[in-house]
């Protein structure tokens, strides 16, 4: 029987306040008693620590940074949506819902994003109050921009850089705590494992970056935070660190995981430029709103860039396939990311690619440039088009970008139920780590509105109906599930350095990132996954068998840290693989060539495949049990997604 996700009854707009009126509180005396142990300080992990204890609570925060400003939300650059309709263009609450469950293929929970699409004007409010400088009109109003997949403008912004300022609100907010003593910072500290007590998680197991000392936490609960997993593909617009280790020891211990393989692919990324990278650099989507995506019309003019004898600037207008325009009126570049970045791998695929490798397409401002001035392109895109300039010795403002799709969120994660709790009770997961607000694809401008609901407004309510449930005696460290769990994470870690084999964790990284981007990329097929899976299970035997570690385990040992991720990482690539063979559709970022449109768009089987895939594990080298949550949509009708 599948765990009770816990959605409210009732009508859609009324399901989240009633549920708040009817989960269970803590007394403010109380709440004093509890400690919550929070692992990752981006959005979701800051915003969820400094709320809970501005409540009251003892908080514990967890990072693998030397500081949480710098987690990887710093990153996001275009910016937040809000139902605030402050251009009065149409917005509402139900209009971001509608377009967040359009946008996701119809592959969430409809109680989960409504309430997402309330609390979204609660979180600019709460921004503006920390002093996070959004852009604003000339008359002193917060201005908005449109983003992929709306059509209307609800996107909240500080320049190219809204991650960023919106991290330092929430590290503030965190910061103002940690000062007060009521959260513990605990910096360069990784969670290796989590301690279930009775069933019931109780705290965490560490190691110690710097030192290599594994350390025991406890807790009434434990909230992660902890990011996605599109470091999978070795090559991502992730940070490097970014990784699945925490979610997947969770999932280990019991938390089911839920859509592994719905990958999002963002279409406007700095193309791949030689074997030596280990990272790829986002171009926002927000460049989509003024930028035109074109390339040549004819495989001859493109063959002609690509040798280096003609530039961007030399082809005639009539010789330019502006394709999304032209496939999709309504919308027009503004598609969401998915259909976007299929339609740039199509059109490099015909061969009409540009760039010296021909997998790249143009992104052009030339338009907005005549049209504005280019001083005014700078103050809404100066820091990008600067960005753009320092890693391609190219100038934006004079010719076209050259961008290509890259694997940029993960929209599957741990299955959680409306109170973001995982099937581990006591254990909840929030933000990218959670698979709960975007179905088969994320619009544009929501990560840093799901991460900050999550934070600020979500789990603090919710959080307090498990702890009402818990007596408020003190949680040490003394049960012997801690003495057992450390005891499984330095026999794993030993096991690691034992090895002494010849390749690197690098090299394996590599390896399962070529196989996943190749045959569980944008364009998945039968016979490609199952490729992919023997594959997959072939480079486990052989990590376990040839992984080369240098230095000890009492120590700063990056080599070694790398090492546990990978080795979470190919495992996590084998379930995504079965995951994406179990799914016989396409929808979102799960593209099936087989399940296909005449047009080449996804066709979705919503009479066989309308659920969440939740994978429950089951032991070592066993096939996971797929467990399905079926989909209900009672405010929106199902049909076949057009943005033409």
């Amino acid at each position: 029987m599948f765990p009770d996700s816990k959605l409210p009854e009732g009508p859609l707009a009324e399901k989240w306040d009633k549920h708040k009126f009817n989960v269970k509180l803590v007394n403010p005396a109380n709440k004093r008693k509890y400690d919550i142990i929070v692992v990752g300080t981006g959005l979701a992990g800051a915003s969820a620590a400094a709320s809970l204890a501005e409540l009251g609570y003892n908080v514990k925060a967890f990072t693998f940074h030397d500081s949480p400003r710098r987690a990887h939300s710093i990153a996001a650059q275009g910016g937040i949506n809000a139902a605030k309709n402050y251009q009065n263009d149409g917005d509402s609450v139900f209009r971001l819902f509608y377009d967040t469950v359009k946008g996701g293929d119809y592959r969430a929970r409809e109680a989960n994003v409504y309430r997402l699409a309330q609390v979204s004007v609660n979180i600019i409010d709460q921004c503006v109050a920390q002093g996070v400088p959004f852009a604003r009109e000339y008359g002193g109003l917060l201005a908005n921009r449109s983003f992929g997949g709306a059509q209307v403008s609800r996107t909240f912004y500080a320049r190219g850089q809204t991650g960023q300022q919106l991290l330092l609100g929430a590290y503030s907010a965190l910061s103002r705590q940690v000062a007060y003593g009521k959260v513990k910072l605990y910096t360069r500290s990784e969670m290796l494992d989590v301690v279930v007590v009775d069933g019931q998680a109780r705290g965490i197991i560490t190691r110690n970056l710097i030192s290599g000392e594994i350390e025991q936490h406890a807790a009434h609960a434990v909230v992660l935070a902890t990011g996605g997993y599109g470091n999978v593909f070795y090559l991502s617009t992730n940070a490097m660190y970014c990784n699945v280790t925490a979610a997947w020891r969770a999932h280990k211990r019991g938390a089911y995981f839920a859509n592994p393989c719905f990958t999002q692919i963002h279409p406007t990324c700095i193309p791949v430029s030689g074997d030596y990278q280990s990272k790829l650099t986002l171009m926002s989507e927000s460049l989509r709103n003024d930028g035109r995506v074109w390339v040549p019309k004819t495989v001859e003019i493109a063959e002609r860039i690509r040798k280096g004898e003609i530039k961007a600037s030399d082809i005639a207008e009539d010789d330019r396939d502006y394709f999304l325009e032209r496939k999709y009126p309504a919308f027009g570049n503004l598609v969401p990311r998915d259909v976007a970045s299929r339609n740039a791998k199509q059109m490099c695929d015909e061969g009409r690619g540009v760039g010296s490798t021909g997998l790249a397409v143009y992104l052009d401002f030339a338009d907005i440039i005549k049209r504005t001035g280019a001083e005014a392109v700078s103050q809404k895109y100066g820091n990008l088009f600067d960005m753009y300039a320092k890693i391609t010795d190219e100038n934006p403002y004079q010719q076209p970008m050259r961008i290509y799709p890259a694997v940029h969120y993960t929209m599957g994660g741990l299955w959680v139920d409306y109170n973001l709790q995982t099937t581990i009770p006591g254990l909840y997961a929030t933000g990218e780590c959670n698979f709960s607000d975007h179905g088969a694809n994320r619009l544009g401008a929501s990560a840093l509105m799901q991460g900050l609901a999550d934070g600020y407004f979500v789990i603090p309510y919710t959080i307090g109906d498990y702890l009402a449930q818990t007596p408020p005696k003190p949680v040490t460290t003394d049960h012997p599930a801690f003495q057992q769990t450390e005891a499984d994470v330095r026999a794993r870690v030993q096991k690691l350095m034992s090895i002494n084999g010849t390749r690197t964790p690098d090299d394996f990284h590599k390896h399962l990132g070529n196989l996943m981007w190749e045959y569980c990329g944008m364009a998945r097929n039968e016979k490609g996954l199952r490729y992919a899976k023997a594959e997959i299970q072939k480079l486990r035997k052989e990590f376990w068998s040839d992984l080369k570690l240098t230095g000890t385990e009492n120590e700063l040992n990056q080599a070694l840290e790398k090492a546990g991720r990978v080795a979470d990482f190919i495992e996590l690539g084998e379930l995504m693989v079965d995951d994406a063979l179990d799914r016989n559709e396409s929808c979102g970022g799960h593209f099936r060539e087989e399940y296909a449109t005449e047009e080449g768009e996804a066709k979705r089987d919503d009479d066989n495949y309308a659920y969440v895939a939740a994978w429950q594990y089951v032991g070592e080298n066993q096939p996971e049990i797929l467990n399905k949550e079926e989909l209900v949509f009672e405010n929106v009708k199902l049909t076949q997604r057009s943005y033409k």
